[in-house]
């Protein structure tokens, strides 16, 4: 087997240590350039690493199933990096009690802007209803977003890759946006990227501040719970 480099390839493709070295080799290269440019928004880790394999995988007729046999391991830890975020919040309990109310009426205000927003903007543009449906939930974690989703008899791949999109976009274009806006407190920084784009964009948070990723994996959470309460109320009333 070793004398063959192809016969050796398709042993190799078949384990899950490959599809797990390719994902973190990858994601390490890539947030390496990300930090070299000083965190540009346009060198997102996450956006490259995905074209990236995706590209890899293309190339060498590997399957999705194939490749998350390895990947499973890096969302296994996703679980993990959630509970995780307790340790910043705990640190900076006291910042957090101090923003309470303003926190809620941002999330209020927020969540209901994102939902009714696509909504509206994917009913003008003709949209089928299951679609917009889909598009609701995209600016809740994935897990959540599917759930709620398939709650709405929306098909969850669509709800899964608007997600993604939002996350990724968001994350882009949260700092120069916040820059620009001249807005210099983190909190609100950090709650704005993790209300607009969940997971990755308090990834993003992290990056550039620890208490505006506190006040994004609270948002992200917070986010969570609200939209998966408003969505089928918003739902019913825009929807012809």
């Amino acid at each position: 087997m070793t004398g063959n480099p192809f016969a050796l390839w398709v042993y190799l493709s078949q384990t899950p240590l490959l599809w797990l070295t390719v994902t973190l080799v990858v994601y390490a290269a890539v947030d390496a350039v990300s930090l070299a440019t000083h965190r540009n928004p346009l060198m997102n880790p996450v956006l490259h690493s995905i074209w990236i394999i995706g590209l890899f995988l293309y190339a060498t007729g590997t399957s999705y199933t194939a490749y998350f046999s390895g990947a499973q391991f890096v969302h296994f830890l996703l679980g993990p990096a959630t509970v995780a975020l307790a340790v910043p919040l705990y640190e900076n309990r006291k910042l957090v009690a101090a923003a309470i109310v303003p926190m809620l009426v941002a999330l209020m205000v927020g969540s209901a802007t994102a939902i009714v927003s696509v909504v509206l903007f994917a009913e003008a543009a003709g949209l089928p209803r299951d679609i917009v449906m889909a598009l609701a939930p995209k600016s809740v974690t994935a897990g959540v977003a599917m759930g709620i989703s398939e709650t709405l008899g929306a098909n969850p791949a669509i709800t899964v890759i608007a997600t993604v999109l939002t996350g990724i976009m968001g994350a882009i274009v949260v700092t120069p946006t916040m820059n620009r806006l001249g807005i210099t407190d983190f909190r609100a920084r950090g709650f704005a990227a993790g209300l607009a784009s969940h997971g990755i964009g308090t990834a993003r948070a992290f990056q550039v501040d620890e208490v505006a990723g506190v006040f994004a994996g609270i948002a992200m959470g917070l986010n969570a719970l609200v939209t998966s309460l408003l969505v089928p109320v918003f739902a019913t009333l825009l929807l012809k």
